[in-house]
C-alpha cells in the first residue's frame, strides 16, 4: 500500500502562542503529535521535546533510550510496537527531568499520539486527550480513549457524554507526559485496509468540530494536506478556542492500472 499525508498547525483564533507540535517522518511512515501545557512558553517546550524524542528513539535502529521498558506489553506485540512504547517513556523522562533541572518550567506537561505504519500494521502509541481515529468505508472510529477527568466520569456513568462537552472540566487530564517519572502509555496495534484514513488531531478540533463533520470532511476531501487544512479552518469558524493541529494519512492500492503494467514492462524490454 501507498500511504500519502499531511499535517497542519495553527494558533486558533484565541491562544498566543501556539502550544502543539507534530512531526510527519514519511520514510518511517510515523506520525506524531502532542499538545503542550505549563503556561508562558513551557507548553511549547514539553510538546517539542515529545516529539523530537519519539522521533529520535524510533528512528534509532536498536532504540536510543536510556529508559527501562516499563508498563504492560503483550508478547503478541511486534518489535516496532514495543520501540514506538518505549519511545514515549523516553519522551515522558525527558520533559520530567527538563522540568525538574529549569524550576521555571516546573508543571509542564504534554499530551502524545504516535502512529507508526509497516506495511498493514498500525502501531498506536497514546496519553493524554489528544486523539486517534480511523476512518473506513464511511465509519469514523475513535482509536484512543481521553486521559481526562470528564471522559473518565462519563466511561463510569457519572455524567452523559453532552454534559463532558458542555463541562468547564475538560481540560482537566489524569494522564500527561512530564507529570511524573514514569508514565502509564496506551499501546495498542491494528490492521489497515486500502482506502483508510488515519487522522491524529490535538484536542483543539475535536472541541470546535463533531465527529459527523470530520468523517464528512475526510471523505469529501481526498487530498491529506487540504483535508487538515479544511478541518482546521472549520474549527476556526467555530472559534478557535485552542490551537489546533491535525495530521491525516491515507492509505491507497499502488496503481494497478495499464499504464502501470506499461512502465514496468518497458524496464524489461531489449
Amino acid at each position: 500500500m501507498q500511504i500519502v499525508s499531511g499535517g497542519v498547525t495553527d494558533l486558533g483564533r484565541v491562544r498566543s502562542n501556539n502550544e502543539d507540535s507534530f512531526r510527519i517522518i514519511e520514510p518511517l511512515n510515523l506520525f506524531i503529535l502532542s499538545d503542550g501545557m505549563g503556561g508562558e512558553a513551557h507548553g511549547e517546550v514539553a510538546s517539542s521535546l515529545a516529539v523530537e524524542t519519539v522521533e529520535r528513539v524510533c528512528a534509532t535502529p536498536k532504540g536510543d533510550s536510556d529508559v527501562t521498558l516499563a508498563g504492560a506489553s503483550s508478547e503478541n506485540w511486534s518489535p516496532q510496537t514495543r520501540l514506538l512504547q518505549n519511545a514515549v517513556f523516553q519522551a515522558n523522562f525527558n520533559i520530567y527531568q527538563s522540568s525538574q533541572e529549569h524550576p521555571e518550567q516546573r508543571g509542564m506537561g504534554a499530551t502524545l499520539t504516535a502512529g507508526w505504519i509497516n506495511g498493514n500494521k498500525l502501531s498506536l502509541a497514546h496519553v493524554g486527550d489528544s486523539r486517534a481515529y480511523l476512518l473506513r468505508t464511511g465509519n469514523l472510529q475513535q482509536l484512543t480513549n481521553d486521559h481526562s477527568l470528564v471522559a473518565e466520569q462519563v466511561r463510569r456513568g457519572i455524567i452523559t457524554p453532552q454534559q463532558a462537552e458542555e463541562s468547564e472540566m475538560q481540560s482537566v487530564l489524569l494522564r500527561a507526559l512530564g507529570a511524573h517519572s514514569e508514565v502509564d502509555v496506551d499501546v495498542d496495534e491494528f490492521n489497515l485496509f486500502p482506502r483508510d484514513v488515519l487522522l491524529l488531531c490535538s484536542d483543539g478540533l475535536t472541541r470546535m468540530v463533531t465527529e459527523p463533520e470530520i468523517a464528512g470532511t475526510l471523505q469529501a476531501e481526498t487530498d491529506p494536506e487540504k483535508a487538515a487544512q479544511k478541518l482546521v479552518d472549520l474549527a476556526n469558524e467555530r472559534g478557535g478556542l485552542d490551537n489546533i493541529t491535525v495530521i491525516v494519512a491515507r492509505l491507497q492500492d499502488e496503481s494497478k492500472g495499464w499504464f502501470s503494467w506499461l512502465r514496468r514492462d518497458s524496464g524489461k524490454r531489449d
